[in-house]
């Protein structure tokens, strides 16, 4: 167990590890609402926990990869397995150190007790209806022992009859069940309940004590029927509550107790007097406060919402919380309901564009939903005014993710059977938020102009200063492929460009042929003139910052082919890419060094060249060569970088530094697929594609370490500080020199780079303090 996430911490890519139950939890709590705090052990550490049961039952031994086919018809069978799987869970022990991890980080709250609720994802695209009651929450005392002992018994539910009766009827095999755990503090609640929204009217139940009784069905708890948009009580009835839930550890009551339910005797059922079964059980002023409080979420995250609450008097006030929110799926009657994964924040009310790989390039209309099976590089003309992307394929470090943040439109990838399902011009609502996209039906294109704009993605890169940031020693640097994006992101508290992507940047010039068609065409001088200017206006707005321009690297989808049969053009994550392309055809890459003296005679002193790819020291001092030829290194400023992407540059980097690398970029997009063996557009692999894995970040430390020995500056442009941001403050302990992200993540990695290094500075001068000490 590597780690617990926080719910005022978890971020969108940690929905799958958290499940949906605390993501939107955390959604609503981030946002200021009233929600207790609590953290998440995350659905790997179960399967963690599987591995470690030694059995010689192969259905054990195999448990966290089972598809765990059973003949469900069959009950004795299905109750002798899961009876037989309970067992060998709750007779297993938890590492120590995981239950230490969490009772230190639960005893912070100085609470007696705390409730251990299931929190779940499914790694499928098929809609998973009626789940309630096969994951139940689970009370315990704030002590080691039990709360192992709770920990076991909510992970047990998964393998009840009824759970995998249910698993195997929709069929979900158990490696695509992420069952996460929240733990938070619980106290004895004055009442709790229900609260669904509609479109129409909302419906408040409530009932004495903890709202177990609800789930359970043993009252009929109170109803307030509410008009949602003046929040008026349009009725109210009086139900019929016999019994309450309450906390029985270490508390005397007076009322009488009925037997004690499980969770190890902590919860005892009561009957409540009959004044109090004839009394409404909502406070009068939390039923306002509460009707308030769900408008707000529903303004947040959609009408039609179940919303679970709970009053509980905390030392001397009484306060109202949300303990769940579920989003229904689908959401406003949709017809059709698609689950991908989410790339790039914001959504968007839009038609819907379909767009397949048989297709040559051609116009697309602005302001709609593109739809393809895979977003490459030389797509780029054709996102130039679409509102938003949606994939079939691809995973969050894909091409199609990329270029949906740096443009700064909402993206889903992995969206399975999209272009099929979907259809050209019909209205879609598309989440990239929650990853989700939603076909609209005739009504509900007919949204008021507010609701649309509501919908409408506005999280836009904007141009502006911000005032009284922090000053960090760690440099921030932007990614950047898009000329018409500088005038937005120039004045962004960046120290200059850390990757200029010159695929990218080129496709705006290059009239759907590959740069080798122009220079056989006679046209060299005018692709020269057209390449050098559109460097110029990226040296220019960001004089004298520093600009990292990578040469060309040939993916068989990056740049248009010059036939079907080059090398080139085979499918391969490999390929004759990067600077080995150089030697095998130099005239391209001497176009763009060309280039860049160009840029440099103009007077720009700030542009220096990132190599891609680069596979070994030969290929390194061909290039250093090359770049010498066209005179480069004749202005003192200038500085010969390569990409650290391939492994062997764990290996070979002291070498590399002799042979003339003047710094490293760390390219974790490559450096993962390599070390992990998984293509990152393949979005089906998603789950491995981890750049926050031991092995990448084992390299990343490494190649700092080695930098910071060899005396050269270490860099990092890929996706992982974005996509975990938790890895900045191991970055900037390691030492790491800078850090390159796309616009939208500038200001929050400025904000993590800050708190990192504050961390290190209270930490050094605590150990100062000590040593004066002794």
């Amino acid at each position: 167990m590597d780690k617990l996430y926080w719910l005022d911490q978890i971020k969108l890519q940690d929905r799958a590890k958290v499940g949906v139950q605390a993501f939107y939890l955390s959604k609503i709590k981030q946002r200021g609402y009233p929600v207790l705090p609590g953290f998440v052990v995350e659905a790997d550490v179960l399967r963690q926990f599987l591995e470690t049961l030694h059995s010689s039952e192969s259905l054990i031994a195999d448990l966290p990869y089972s598809s765990l086919h059973l003949d469900v018809h069959n009950w004795r069978q299905l109750q002798q397995v899961a009876g037989r799987l309970r067992q060998e869970i709750i007779s297993a022990n938890v590492p120590p150190h995981w239950v230490t991890t969490i009772f230190q980080a639960a005893r912070q709250w100085q609470r007696s007790s705390l409730i251990l609720r299931p929190s779940l994802a499914i790694s499928t695209n098929q809609e998973i209806k009626n789940i309630s009651g096969l994951l139940e929450p689970v009370f315990c005392p704030c002590e080691e022992e039990e709360i192992s002992v709770a920990l076991k018994l909510l992970w047990s539910q998964l393998f009840r009859a009824r759970s995998l009766l249910y698993w195997q009827s929709v069929g979900i095999s158990l490696p695509k069940i992420n069952l996460g755990v929240l733990v938070q503090p619980v106290d004895n609640a004055i009442a709790s309940g229900v609260i669904n929204t509609k479109l129409s009217t909302w419906d408040i139940e409530a009932t004495w004590g903890l709202g177990l009784a609800i789930t359970n069905g043993e009252v009929l708890p109170d109803v307030y029927y509410i008009e949602p948009k003046t929040g008026v009580v349009i009725e109210r009835q009086l139900g019929n509550k016999m019994l309450a839930y309450r906390l029985h550890h270490g508390t005397n009551f007076s009322a009488e107790p009925l037997q004690p339910t499980l969770d190890s005797n902590f919860l005892l059922a009561y009957i409540l007097e009959e004044s109090q079964q004839q009394e409404y059980a909502l406070p009068e002023e939390f039923l306002q406060e509460l009707i308030t409080v769900g408008n707000q979420i529903v303004g947040e995250l959609g009408e039609t919402l179940t919303m679970k609450w709970t009053v509980a008097k905390e030392s001397l006030a009484t306060k109202l919380y949300i303990t769940e929110v579920t989003v229904p799926q689908p959401v406003k009657k949709s017809v059709q309901f698609i689950q991908g994964v989410g790339a790039a924040r914001g959504r968007i009310i839009a038609n819907a564009h379909i767009f397949s790989s048989s297709q040559k390039a051609i116009q697309v209309p602005k302001g709609v939903i593109l739809i393809a099976p895979v977003i490459t590089p030389d797509c780029l003309p054709l996102l130039q005014g679409v509102a938003g992307i949606i994939t079939e394929q691809g995973g969050l470090t894909s091409h199609g993710a990329i270029l949906a943040r740096e443009l700064g439109i909402p993206a889903v990838v992995s969206a399975t059977g999209a272009t099929t399902l979907l259809q050209a011009g019909e209205k879609l609502l598309l989440d990239g938020d929650k990853g989700e996209v939603y076909r609209l039906t005739e009504d509900e294109e007919k949204f008021p102009n507010e609701e649309i704009e509501k919908l409408t993605n506005d999280e836009k890169i904007v141009s502006y200063q911000p005032t009284n940031l922090p000053i960090i020693a760690t440099k921030l640097l932007i990614n950047l492929s898009q000329g018409r994006l500088i005038e937005q992101v120039k004045c962004l508290p960046v120290d200059g460009v850390g990757l200029l992507r010159s695929e990218l940047m080129m496709l705006n010039i290059l009239e759907g042929k590959h740069p080798k068609e122009w220079l056989i065409a006679g046209r060299q001088s005018e692709l020269l003139e057209l390449l050098s200017e559109q460097i110029r206006q990226f040296a220019r707005a960001f004089s004298p910052r520093p600009i990292f321009y990578r040469s060309l690297d040939y993916l068989p989808h990056n740049l248009p082919l010059l036939s079907a049969d080059s090398p080139l053009s085979q499918s391969s994550i490999l390929g004759e890419r990067g600077v080995f392309s150089y030697m095998q055809n130099p005239a391209v890459f001497e176009l763009e060094l060309q280039a860049l003296a160009i840029v440099q005679a103009a007077g720009y002193r700030n542009i220096n060249l990132l190599l891609p790819f680069v596979r070994s020291v030969e290929e390194f001092i061909f290039c250093r060569q090359k770049v010498e030829q066209f005179g480069l290194t004749q202005i003192s400023q200038f500085q010969l970088w390569i990409m650290a992407e391939v492994p062997s540059v764990l290996f070979l980097l002291p070498e590399y530094i002799k042979a003339g690398v003047a710094g490293i970029s760390i390219g974790t997009n490559d450096l993962t697929q390599l070390l992990l063996g998984v293509d990152r557009e393949q979005g089906k692999l998603g789950t491995i594609f981890d750049e926050s894995h031991p092995a990448v970040m084992g390299a990343i430390s490494q190649l700092i370490k080695m930098s910071q020995a060899g005396g050269i500056p270490c860099s990092i442009c890929g996706q992982a500080p974005v996509l975990y941001p938790e890895i900045i403050d191991k970055l900037i302990e390691w030492g790491i020199t800078s850090i390159s992200v796309e616009p939208e993540a500038v200001e929050r990695t400025y904000q993590a780079i800050a708190r990192a290094e504050q961390k290190l500075i209270l930490a050094a001068a605590r150990r100062q303090l000590s040593n004066l000490k002794n």
